[in-house]
């Protein structure tokens, strides 16, 4: 999925600089949830669970994502540098099944790839390019020229299938903790290959 391409950047590098490394934004989700806090202006009881919830699913996925061989392929052939720019909260669910996938292959590209991580509601500029149908569903990732900071593609907020899903649940009015329950059973069946042959596709295109 693309955002609005442009020769514009997307981002300053002064806003860029202040953006968090993977470690960053993991150590700032941890140092929040030892205050029983997340990230973002709604503190509520259920946002900490998710929160809670996130942070085990961001530590199985970090220890147990592998990478498709033709995906390793690709990123060893990438010609020129890129940022991805990923937008995410703490509490999100969807992010804390996708921002592990980011990194791995970040950290897979021989530096040619570099990450940086804002959350949504801090950003809500750069949250307003990237709306999917209306609605600030994340993570986005924007990928930058590493030089210039324009896009050079976007992709997000969830793979097809689970985007197809969550629309069709929510159709059917799914009550929350159902609509949940079966996303995530999606996420765990699907062991993140749909979201590695896309992002593979991405990165092809480049």
């Amino acid at each position: 999925m693309s955002g609005n391409l442009s020769p514009a950047p997307v981002i300053t590098s002064e806003r860029l600089h202040k953006a968090y490394s993977y470690a960053a934004y993991r150590h700032l989700l941890d140092e929040l949830l030892a205050q029983n806090r997340t990230t973002g202006p709604n503190q509520s009881e259920q946002f900490i669970r998710y929160a809670h919830l996130n942070i085990k699913r961001m530590q199985r996925l970090d220890k147990t994502i592998r990478l498709l061989p033709e995906l390793q392929q690709a990123l060893a052939q990438l010609p020129r540098r890129y940022v991805w720019l990923i937008i995410t909260e703490g509490w999100c669910g969807d992010a804390a099944q996708l921002v592990p996938v980011f990194e791995a292959i970040a950290q897979a590209s021989h530096s040619q790839l570099t990450t940086r991580y804002v959350l949504r509601d801090d950003n809500p500029d750069l949250m307003a390019r990237y709306l999917t149908n209306g609605s600030r569903a994340i993570p986005r990732l924007m990928v930058l020229h590493a030089d210039a900071l324009n896009e050079a593609a976007a992709w997000g907020p969830r793979p097809a299938p689970a985007q197809e899903l969550c629309v069709r649940l929510k159709k059917a009015g799914v009550p929350y903790e159902e609509f949940a329950t079966q996303l995530h059973g999606w996420y765990a069946k699907d062991k993140t290959l749909s979201t590695q042959r896309e992002l593979l596709a991405l990165i092809q295109r480049l």
